[in-house]
C-alpha cells in the first residue's frame, strides 16, 4: 500500500485520468473527490462490499421460470 501526504487542494493522480483531490479536512473526517471517467466505477467501500454481497447471492440462488400458459391445448407428442 502506497501512504501519501496530501493537503488541502492538493490531489493524487492514478494513471493519466483519474485524481483524487483533497477537499476538506475536519477533525478526524477527510472529503474527497475523485475525478475519474464514466466508465471507471467508484465505490465506497460499504457499498461495494453490499453489491459483491448481492452479486454473489444472485448467482448462488435457483433460477425461478414462471409456469407457461399456451392457451390450455394440450399437446400430443410426436
Amino acid at each position: 500500500m502506497l501512504i501519501l501526504s496530501r493537503k488541502v487542494n492538493e490531489k493524487i493522480m492514478i494513471g493519466d485520468d483519474i485524481s483524487v483531490s483533497i477537499i476538506e479536512v475536519r477533525g478526524d473526517q477527510v472529503r474527497i473527490g475523485v475525478d475519474a471517467p464514466k466508465k471507471v466505477k467508484v465505490f465506497r467501500q460499504e457499498v461495494f462490499d453490499a453489491i459483491k454481497a448481492e452479486n454473489k447471492a444472485a448467482a448462488e440462488s435457483a433460477p425461478v421460470f414462471p409456469e407457461l400458459d399456451f392457451g390450455g391445448a394440450s399437446r400430443e407428442p410426436l
